[in-house]
């Protein structure tokens, strides 16, 4: 229940910072803000795949 009330409650106070920070940007020069960009509980959008590399630059990193 702690859970479903901060989500709740960030929910709420995401989409008034996004309504704050859209009043107060520059149109041309950012793109509009949405509340999940400001509320820790969202999943991050990646706009770039990750790449994937083999396990063996590990041990070159920390087997010497």
């Amino acid at each position: 229940m702690a859970d479903g009330r901060s989500r709740q409650l960030w929910g709420i106070a995401a989409s008034q910072m996004a309504l704050l920070a859209n009043l107060h940007r520059d149109p041309h020069k950012t793109r509009r803000f949405v509340p999940r960009d400001f509320d820790p509980h969202a999943i991050p959008a990646r706009d770039t795949p990750v790449e994937k590399v083999s396990l063996k630059i590990l041990k070159v990193v920390f087997c010497r």
